[in-house]
This record gives C-alpha cells, structure tokens and sequence, in this order.
C-alpha cells in the first residue's frame, strides 16, 4: 500500500523502539492532532486517525511481527481492516487517553484521583478604602473552614470500622467504557462516581463528620493587604483554602480586593488624577496654592497667567509599586479657572475697570454686536425692475 505512510514514521519513533517510547510518542502524536484540539484543520482528523491506527499495529507484538516483516501487505485484504478501515476492538487505550485527555477536559488524569491531591481554592472577597490600598493595611476576614474530623481522623467511617473497597471501580478509582466513534471501537476512562476516585467508600458513616473526613468551623483570618493594591487583585493565603484529599495539602485562599471610590482621586496604574479650583485673581497673578493629595495637603506655587486645564505634576505622590513600595508614581492635578458669581456692583465695576485697562473687551463687543444689528435693520437692497418681473415668473 504505497499510499501509506511508515508506521515508525508516523509516530517519530526508531525501529528499535520500545513500548514506553511507542506509548510517550503516541500521547504526543494524539494529542497534537485530536480534532476537539484543531477544529480549523481539516487536515486532523486523518492524521489522528493515522497515528491510532499506527500504535494499534505497533503496540501488539503479533501485529508489529508481522509489519516489520511485510509491511503493510501483511493487512491487505482484511488482515488489518485495510486503508480507512482499521480495527481498533482489541486495542486498550483506556490509560493512555485517560492521561492525554484529563486535563484537557479539566478532569486532571483519572489514574492519578487515588492518590495524594491538594484541596480546592477558597475565594473571599474584602472592601477597603483608597487610601487603604495605597498604603497597605490588615483586615480580618470571617470564612467558613474545613478541619479533619477529631473522631475518625479524617477517615469518615465510624470508630471501630474501616473503609472497604469500591465494587463499582474495584479499587482503581476509575471506569473505563467503551463508545463508537468515527474511528471504531474506542476506550474512555471517567472517574468512579462511587468513591470519586478514591477506590474505597465508607459504608458505616462517622456520625460527626456523617462520612466526611471533615468538620465545618468558623474562623478568623488576618489579611495582610499589600501597598499599591488595586481594585479586583486579589491576595492568595497559603493552605487556608480546602483540606487535600488522600493526603495532599490544602488549598489556597483567595481574597479579592474591591477598592471604594474615592470622591476627589481617580488612579490610573501607579498614577493619580485630580482637578483644583483656582481663582480668577490666582490664574492672572499668580500665587500659592493649597492642593489635597494622599499624603496630605501640599502648597504649589500658580505661575501668573495660568490658564484653565493646565497639568502639573506632583512628583512622588502617587502609588506605590506592588514589588517595592518605596518607588510611587506621581499625581497629576489639573488646575481649573473658577469664574465669580454673585458679584454686587462694587464688584461689576471694578472689573469694568479692570477690563478696560486689559483690552477693553467688553466695549469692542458691544460695538461689534451693534454694527451687526444695523447692518441687519438697513442692510435690505432695493429690487430692481428685472428681479421683480423674475420673481414672477417663478412663481409661474
């Protein structure tokens, strides 16, 4: 069948190979190009076909025997199943797809569940102010735990009794079943729903416990908030989270950081934003200025002349860096021209005054908006003779 490709080829594999090195090359090989894996390549679903039909051969000794010395000649008429039609019935590949396709289908690998696992990750969430996450602080936190039963030291059967071995699974703490697929018959391992992979179950429960392992206490945590913190990070609590199973260590605490607003800062990264009312008489002439920041008030110095919107910057004063709070971004603070209101003639006419000694703009408007009026009153042109008879016929 000169169509086909060298098994030894397929898998990338020496002649001389042995079952681990076929079996490593295929979970390589499958994985690579399993069609839930490449659902744009149409070219994937051949290739996976070809490398199971590759390891079916070469995994059996008899098969392999007689490939090494006929090649594919030695399943030609229905020895082998042919070209597209190999027979997969006889291949157990319950372990090895169980390990190549756990995780990718977030069940981790299912041969492994009997053994030492860490617990789950727990998730809290802590409110804290702007200045808090700036600065760092301490919060406490009131969370729900899981502690080994006292009585049955975790094993959740009564005192005096044992767990016995799961029938369902027989000790493996997995199922392996067999499905019809577009490749033939194949094997598919699940974790056993009896004991969840333990491969024991407890058919006399602890009462306290009711077959647990574990018992539910309230407790105090102490949050250590970093400086520099920002809204929706969260700080993770090392084995505060659920207890691990068959040995394994706890998992981990989460606590998700939710920053209030502040009413005058708004933060971007390490930088803070904000705007300061000036006066009319600061942004002409110019003069100190009292600005709010997260370390306190600081004075600034109005150059004369300012002009609404203009940007300073307050070196320093911003955020402090996650990895060292000792460097901090800055604080941007946007100056904004307040105009008087509520002013009584006292008022009105010394900046009459004061108008006319800057440019008189008050009085150069009022005389180009009356040169506007008058032009609009008189400005109407006499119709002559031909536009009023070429108005008429218009109207025709």
């Amino acid at each position: 069948m000169a169509d086909k490709r060298d098994y030894y080829e397929v898998l990338g594999v020496d002649k001389n190979a042995d079952d681990a090195a076929l079996k490593k090359a295929f979970r390589q090989m499958a994985k690579k190009y399993h069609p839930d894996m490449n659902p744009d390549n149409p070219e994937a679903e051949q290739k996976f076909k070809e490398v199971q039909e590759a390891y079916a051969v070469l995994s059996d000794p008899d098969k392999r025997r007689q490939y090494d010395q006929f090649g594919h000649a030695a399943f030609e008429n229905g020895g082998g199943g042919g070209a597209g039609g190999f027979d997969f019935s006889g291949m157990d590949m319950g372990d090895i797809f169980g390990d190549i396709f756990g995780d990718f289908f977030g069940g981790g690998r299912a041969r492994n569940d009997n053994g030492p696992r860490k617990g789950a990750n727990l998730r809290a969430q802590v409110r804290i102010t702007f200045e808090e996450a700036i600065f760092g602080c301490e919060k406490e936190l009131e969370i729900v735990l899981k502690d080994e039963c006292t009585k049955c030291h975790g094993t959740g059967a009564k005192p005096g009794t044992t767990k016995e071995t799961c029938r369902k699974c027989g000790g493996k703490g997995k199922i392996v079943y067999t499905t019809q697929s577009l490749f033939g018959t194949m094997q598919n391992v699940t974790t056993c729903p009896d004991c969840n992979g333990t491969g024991q179950v407890v058919k006399e429960k602890c009462p306290d416990c009711h077959g647990t392992g574990y018992v539910a206490n309230r407790k105090h945590i102490k949050v250590a908030i970093p400086a520099g913190i920002d809204d929706g990070q969260s700080v993770r609590i090392r084995d505060k989270g659920e207890p691990g199973r068959n040995g394994g260590p706890r998992g981990d605490l989460l606590v998700e950081v939710v920053v209030s607003r502040h009413p005058i800062f708004q933060r971007q990264d390490m930088n803070i934003f904000s705007t300061a009312p000036i006066s009319y008489a600061q942004a002409a002439l110019g003069g100190d200025l009292r600005i709010n920041t997260v370390d306190g008030d600081v004075v600034y110095e109005v150059k004369p002349g300012t002009q609404t919107d203009t940007r300073i910057r307050l070196k320093g004063k911003g955020v402090p860096s996650l990895r060292n709070k000792n460097v901090r971004g800055d604080h941007y603070v946007t100056l904004v021209v307040q105009v008087p209101t509520g002013l009584n003639e006292a008022a009105k006419e010394a900046l009459r005054k004061f108008d006319e000694e800057t440019g008189n703009s008050l009085a150069k408007a009022a005389q180009a908006a009356s040169t506007t009026t008058d032009e609009n009153k008189g400005g109407k042109k006499k119709k002559s003779l031909k536009d009023k008879i070429k108005e008429s016929f218009e109207d025709l």
